[in-house]
């Protein structure tokens, strides 16, 4: 076993914490990681709050892990030790249903093994996974992503989890020079999403509470930006896109934003909040509109962006903080003061812990 340090919550709404615990040694597949940095996803905080009833404790977060390679297993022909690696939302699943045979892991009809807060089964053994607010994390090859040179290892991290959230549907729908798309929020995830959308030719547009955010929006490849504070907005934008991308994690009015969709225009929702979402009918039946869900993207894809980020020189605006100051980084991600994204300097400040 592997001794390992970190931070967790040790109960739901309680503040985290250090705590020490064991990763399983490696077996022939899997590769050490000595974590470096960990981007703080909104999730996390949902999760360490028990938000969506669904956590156990203790609980180490973190999926947006990028690390070194220490230690590979014996078998191990994709990494060698001195890699820069990447650890996403998910560190298995079950290789042989229809998704997975599809590179599409992330729809596991088993259910993916998510990073953290999830049950993993190795040689007949169960224990909890623990996430990326640690000093090392041991992974299955498979599961790992290279992370290409060009890329900032602290900027690359969030890219595991709010690139490939936008990433993913953005390839999906075909996102390109024809395409008119908004993206509803200009967060953590909203403004990689930006950043993608404009390298992949689309005519973005943002759609934000904060009016101050425009110039940044603009900066970072938007060719609009709209407050939806100001009501004459949904009239003027009434029909008027092809892709709305909603990243929001709190609720809203679904029907104002389902009528600034063309014929056969499509809304994807990547955002997560706690209550249940509701819409009309006539929405979405008076001009053949959709309504679609998305999450992440599977390994192959996510290496696919990452590439896709590293050639563009595409990164997340971050803001790094040591992991001493992780409660206080969730109550400003809650208050919506970050610009865009928290990422945990774990390797320079956790060895304070020791």
């Amino acid at each position: 076993m592997i001794d390992t340090i970190g931070y967790a919550a040790m109960q739901p709404s309680k503040p985290l914490i250090p705590y020490s615990f064991k990763r399983r040694s490696l077996l022939k597949n899997d590769v050490l990681i000595d974590i470096q940095y960990c981007g703080i996803c909104h999730s996390d905080v949902h999760q360490v709050r028990n938000e969506w009833g669904s956590s156990t404790f203790p609980l180490v977060p973190g999926h947006e892990i990028v690390g070194i390679v220490v230690q590979t297993g014996d078998n191990v022909t994709k990494f060698k030790v001195g890699d820069r690696v990447g650890v996403g939302n998910f560190v298995n699943s079950c290789r042989e249903c229809k998704p997975c045979m599809k590179g599409l892991e992330q729809y596991c009809v088993k259910g993916a093994i998510w990073t953290y807060n999830a049950i993993e089964w190795e040689n007949g053994k169960s224990s909890p996974t623990q996430g990326g607010y640690s000093n090392k994390i041991v992974v299955n090859e498979k599961y790992v992503l290279a992370v290409p040179g060009n890329l900032p290892l602290a900027a690359s991290a969030p890219l595991l989890c709010a690139g490939i959230t936008l990433y993913s549907p953005l390839m999906h729908w075909n996102a390109g020079p024809e395409m008119k798309l908004a993206i509803i929020g200009l967060g953590g995830i909203g403004h990689i999403g930006v950043k993608i959308a404009h390298a992949l030719g689309a005519d973005v547009t943002v759609l934000s509470h904060s009016s101050n955010k425009q110039d940044e929006a603009i900066r970072m490849g938007a060719d609009n930006f709209h407050s939806i504070s100001d009501p004459n907005t949904f009239k003027k934008l009434r029909g008027n896109f092809d892709l709305i991308i909603n990243t929001a994690s709190i609720e809203i009015d679904l029907n104002k934003y389902l009528k600034m969709l063309n014929l056969d225009g499509t809304m994807v929702i990547v955002g997560l909040p706690q209550n249940k979402m509701q819409f009309n009918a006539y929405s979405i039946t008076n001009a053949r509109r959709s309504i679609a869900g998305s999450v992440i993207g599977g390994i192959e894809e996510t290496q696919e962006m990452l590439s896709f980020c590293n050639d563009r020189n595409i990164s997340c605006d971050i803001e790094l903080v040591p992991i001493q100051q992780v409660n206080v980084a969730y109550d400003r991600i809650v208050s919506s003061d970050v610009r865009y994204r928290f990422v945990i300097d774990v390797l320079n400040s956790l060895e304070h812990e020791n």
